[in-house]
Order: C-alpha cells, then structure tokens, then sequence
C-alpha cells in the first residue's frame, strides 16, 4: 500500500517555527521528487517547496524563500519541511506528494498524495 504521512503540523504564533514530516511507504521513494503543497480555505492548492530525487536540487514559492528549508533523508523514506518565521499567511492545510521524473510544481502531476497536516499562525 502507498502512503505518505505528514505529521508535524500544529499552532504556532507568528515568528515561531514548526517542522513538518512527511514519511512515505509503499513505493521506491529514491526514484520520486517530493513537493509540499499547501491549501487554504477558499484558495486552490499551491505549490510550497519540492526537492529532487537524489541530487538535493530544490525549489521554493516566492512567499516562503528565506524562511522554508526542504529536505529529506532517502534511507527514512522522509521528507522535511522546516518553517521559520512564520507568519499569518502561512495558516493552511500543508501536503506532501510525491512523482517521478523530476520536480514539477504542476499538482496534477503528482502520483501520490498524503493527508494534509493543519498549520495555523497566529499574530
């Protein structure tokens, strides 16, 4: 079975950090890029951050360069999302996803999604 399990999500004040986790099984994780989405209500679902497969290339929205770090570890089958200086617009479900042949920032493209995890910023 192919899961993706983000967990990490949680409240926070603005200016704080949280760390979200994504662990994956069920599929050949070294051979997917990773993206982390997120969704607020009444918005479409955007893209945050992805990272290759094996090579550490990564990409990041303009609203979180600076303060996001991607990363992951393909003998954990994890990924990572560091949030630091949060802010109240960061409020939104976040999802991991993960594809092959390469990062994309096109959703659609996507194979496999996890749940979601809540981060709410508060000021």
């Amino acid at each position: 079975e192919v899961q993706l399990q983000a967990s990490g999500g949680g409240s926070v004040q603005a200016g704080g950090s949280l760390r979200l986790s994504c662990v994956a099984s069920g599929f050949s994780f070294d051979e997917y890029a990773i993206g982390w989405f997120r969704q607020a209500p009444g918005k479409d679902r955007e893209v945050v951050s992805c990272i290759s497969e094996t090579d550490g290339t990564t990409y990041y929205a303009d609203s979180v360069r600076g303060r996001y770090t991607i990363s992951r570890d393909n003998a954990k089958n994890a990924a990572y999302l560091q949030m630091n200086s949060l802010k109240s617009e960061d409020t939104a479900v976040y999802y991991c996803a993960a594809r092959q042949g390469g990062i994309q920032f096109r959703r659609e493209t996507y194979n496999y999604w996890g749940q979601g995890t809540q981060v709410t910023v508060s000021s």
